[in-house]
């Protein structure tokens, strides 16, 4: 039997609501701040976000970040990470965090474990040991990191797979879910000592501001009917938030896309939606329109370390020999921290191995994904956002010779 605590005391706020599509504008109350969505999150899988420091990350705006529960589980430890104040403090930043649950690594991992109604035993990619992974387990891990949302543990299927096999799966997640939402509501934390104190002076506000969020997770593949059943079961579960997994496994982009419309209209409209682990500028606002709230990417930062930028032209090579003695700046509207370095200076920087391109070029990628959601937010509130999200795509799409 689930419990009776209330989840739906969380803070979410829909401002603004898009009349030609279902792209919604809306803020999240935190136990560490308020997040405006859409948002994109950066993605800090064992505590960093790579190449950057904290303060680079305020600087861009970032509202909020993700860190990887598997991996800090292992290393170096919850034990360690609770003995040191918290992930928070361990990591020094003071904003909002989510934390997933493990249970991407259930599907990245899929040649070293094995799924047990009781949970994943994996193998240790670090040492080869054994581990045991249970949705209880996710969440006593994730309520020591500290985390302000956490996510329930699933089994992200692989694409594609078979009906029958698609169907256990998603059961199973189903049953995990529960057994997360009663762990969650009897034993994580409901306070956070070292959030920042409420400055409105409204101690009725403080409740649902100062506990861990816990996310359900849709699953059901590419199956419609079992992505419908997915989100309709975890809706009686009464999470704070829902997001669509299973998304950017390998699958066509139609088939990510169609994984959203399929389960959409059985999340409740009063509660964030969150599209795992994707994906490319244009795919965020086809999400947007189809009522996501929030994104979470290795992308931007992945692909500046291979030398790939993106522009509202569509992603450029900075390696390339075109931009040898190329003077101009990355993009015409450039932060204002880059506007200083000319593309040839950044492609010299990669072909002699400087650090500093792969710097530059994340906290580049990463100001163009946090701009694209700020514009979006703002396209939103002022009725244009089908306008703006035709013309983006037009220009960043378009074919040059």
């Amino acid at each position: 039997m689930l419990p009776e605590g209330n989840f739906s005391s969380v803070v979410f706020e829909l401002l603004a609501t898009d009349s030609s599509t279902k792209a919604r504008y809306g803020r999240l109350t935190t136990a560490h701040g308020t997040v405006e969505t859409p948002i994109f999150m950066p993605v800090g899988t064992q505590g960093s976000v790579k190449t950057l420091h904290p303060d680079e990350l305020k600087l861009l705006g970032s509202e909020i970040i993700l860190g990887n529960t598997y991996h800090l589980w292992l290393r170096p430890g919850q034990e360690t990470i609770r003995e040191l104040g918290g992930l928070h403090r361990f990591t020094s930043w003071d904003r909002p965090i989510l934390t997933d649950s493990g249970g991407f690594q259930v599907w990245s991992l899929a040649k070293t474990r094995k799924i047990t109604e009781e949970g994943v035993q994996f193998q240790n990619h670090l040492d080869g040991s054994p581990a045991l992974l249970t949705p209880e387990k996710s969440m006593e891990i994730q309520a020591t990191l500290g985390s302000d949302i956490a996510m329930v543990f699933d089994e992200c299927p692989p694409y594609p797979c078979e009906r029958s096999y698609a169907e256990e799966s998603t059961a199973l997640t189903t049953r995990w879910a529960e057994r997360c939402r009663i762990w969650h509501a009897d034993y994580s934390p409901d306070f956070f000592p070292d959030a920042p104190t409420n400055t409105n002076g409204d101690e009725n506000s403080l409740p649902s501001a100062r506990r861990q969020l816990c996310f359900g997770i849709v699953q059901g593949s590419s199956y419609q009917d079992l992505r419908a059943a997915s989100a309709r079961d975890l809706a009686m579960l009464d999470f704070d938030g829902y997001a669509v997994g299973g998304v950017s496994v390998g699958e066509p982009e139609e088939e990510m896309f169609r994984a959203v419309e399929h389960s959409e209209p059985f999340l409740p409209p009063e509660k964030p939606r969150y599209a795992m682990g994707l994906g490319t500028p244009p795919q965020m606002l086809e999400m947007i329109a189809r009522g996501v709230d929030m994104f979470d990417c290795v992308h931007p930062t992945r692909s500046a370390r291979h030398g790939l930028a993106f522009t509202n032209d569509g992603p450029i090579h900075i390696k390339n020999a075109r931009f040898e003695r190329d003077k101009s700046p990355l993009t015409e509207d450039c932060h204002p921290h880059l506007a200083d370095f000319s593309r040839a200076y950044l492609r010299h920087l990669f072909k002699a191995g400087e650090m500093l391109a792969l710097r530059l070029l994340s906290f580049h990628n990463l100001d163009f994904y946090l701009r694209l959601v700020r514009n979006a937010r703002k396209a939103i509130s002022e009725g244009q956002f089908e306008e703006f999200r035709s013309s983006f795509c037009e220009r960043y799409n378009h074919k040059r010779t």
